[in-house]
C-alpha cells in the first residue's frame, strides 16, 4: 500500500495537491451474508418440519377416530341384526 501525493502548478502560481491512498480491497462480506442466509434457511426448516411433524399427527388421529367410529357402527349393526333374529 502506498501513498502518492501529486502536486501541480498552474502558470499563475497556485498548486494544487492531490494525495492518493491506496488501499487493499475488502473481501469476506460474501462469508456474512451466506452465513446469515444459512441460518434463515435451516430455521426455515426445522419450522416446516414441525409443522408438517403435526400434520401427520392430526391426520393419524383423526384416521383412527375414524376407525373407531366405524368399528363401532359395526358393533351396533351385529347387535341390531341378534336382536331382530
Amino acid at each position: 500500500m502506498a501513498d502518492e501525493i501529486h502536486t501541480t502548478r498552474d502558470p499563475d502560481g497556485t498548486t494544487h495537491t492531490t494525495t492518493v491512498i491506496d488501499r487493499a480491497p475488502r473481501r469476506g462480506g460474501g462469508i456474512g451474508i451466506g452465513l446469515i442466509l444459512l441460518v434463515a434457511i435451516l430455521v426455515a426448516a426445522f419450522f416446516a418440519f414441525q409443522f408438517l411433524s403435526s400434520e401427520k399427527a392430526e391426520s393419524g388421529a383423526i384416521t383412527e377416530a375414524a376407525e373407531k367410529v366405524g368399528a363401532a357402527a359395526q358393533d351396533v349393526g351385529d347387535a341390531a341384526q341378534r336382536a331382530v333374529d
